[in-house]
């Protein structure tokens, strides 16, 4: 859809999403996120001027046994239960929809910060962020891994023995195999976590995912992966090399494990058991290796790569590769 078009349509939703008749400002497409579409403009109406942001998503959610992936409504949800909870999540504004010409999404307020990973993490005018971002990293987890399950009913829990038999059958459909996938699917057999308390996880919690001012952490971002299962997770994919950007911290390029640790027990989190942490740093590399090489062997329904985007992630692979490998050393 041209932007024009999209503006006209997007304008309509506003108003009969009860924003009432307005002006839209400044349409402009965002760079980054691989399965979202992300527009950024202003609403201007009898109320004021508002910053907004369209993310155009899928519609539906993934069927029960696959990946967890949220609908556009799902997502919306979760982070209104988020922000409610006082997590720094999107204010929702209006959820699209999917019958209508722009399909499924929603609509939130905008948060002005930094979202590049490398530069949260070697700007120096977020040099004061980094200091403070470990503790509220670790106090915005708590919040999420305290939200009710019961009240989000769509979640899908997931053990994890579960996640493994999930993914492990994503190795089959590779155009190549490597031992070193092999070998770490073998090692999170034989490190499953005998016990884990059941608690919402966001799953993809990162440098990133997170916007970013001089004061420290502003918003999350991203929730449509996330699920029931151990909030050791959420730890483990924070601490992830990968999304250090560069930055020599191991929590996320910015904060040490042991500041972390201690933040998301002093908030009212479980006692953080660091073994299971490494567990799912270890698990959460193997599952981004499978995800660089199914993204880098996307195709269009021409037989042409899906984009160079795609192809650029899927030369990643030994990234985690090499990081697993130095994890279970």
């Amino acid at each position: 859809m041209e932007p024009a078009e999209l503006a006209r349509h997007l304008a309509l939703a506003l108003e009969q999403g009860g924003l009432g008749p307005g002006q839209l400002h400044g349409l402009q497409r965002l760079t980054g996120g691989a399965t979202k579409q992300t527009w950024s403009f202003d609403w201007e109406c009898v109320g004021g001027r508002e910053a907004l942001i369209l993310q155009q998503t899928s519609a539906s959610a993934a069927p029960a046994g696959g990946s967890p992936k949220l609908s556009a409504a799902q997502d919306a949800a979760l982070m209104q239960a988020a922000r409610a909870a006082g997590v720094p999540a999107p204010e929702l504004r209006l959820v699209l929809d999917p019958a209508q010409p722009l399909g499924a999404g929603y609509v939130t307020g905008r948060v002005e910060g930094e979202t590049l990973g490398r530069r949260v993490v070697h700007d120096a005018a977020l040099a004061g962020a980094r200091a403070a971002l470990a503790g509220q990293c670790a106090r915005a987890l708590v919040g999420i891994h305290r939200l009710p399950p019961s009240r989000l009913p769509f979640l899908q829990t997931l053990s994890p023995a579960d996640e493994l038999t999930v993914y492990q059958p994503l190795l089959g459909g590779l155009e190549r195999t490597h031992p070193a996938l092999a070998y770490a699917v073998r090692w999170v057999q034989q490190h499953l976590p005998a016990r884990w308390p059941q608690a919402v996880v966001h799953c993809d919690f990162r440098t990133g995912n997170l916007i970013v001012g001089p004061e420290g952490l502003r918003c999350v971002l991203d929730w449509e992966i996330a699920r029931i299962g151990d909030p050791m997770q959420d730890l483990g994919v924070l601490c992830m090399r990968t999304w250090r950007f560069g930055g020599a911290p191991p929590v996320g390029g910015f904060g040490s494990r042991e500041a972390l640790y201690a933040a998301y027990e002093a908030a009212g989190g479980a006692a953080v058991e660091p073994e299971r942490v490494r567990f799912w740093e270890v698990f959460s590399n193997l599952k981004w290796a499978v995800s660089c090489v199914r993204r880098g062997q996307a195709r269009r329904a021409d037989g042409r790569p899906a984009s160079v985007e795609l192809c650029a992630i899927g030369r990643r692979l030994e990234e985690p590769l090499w990081d697993l490998l130095e994890l279970t050393a």
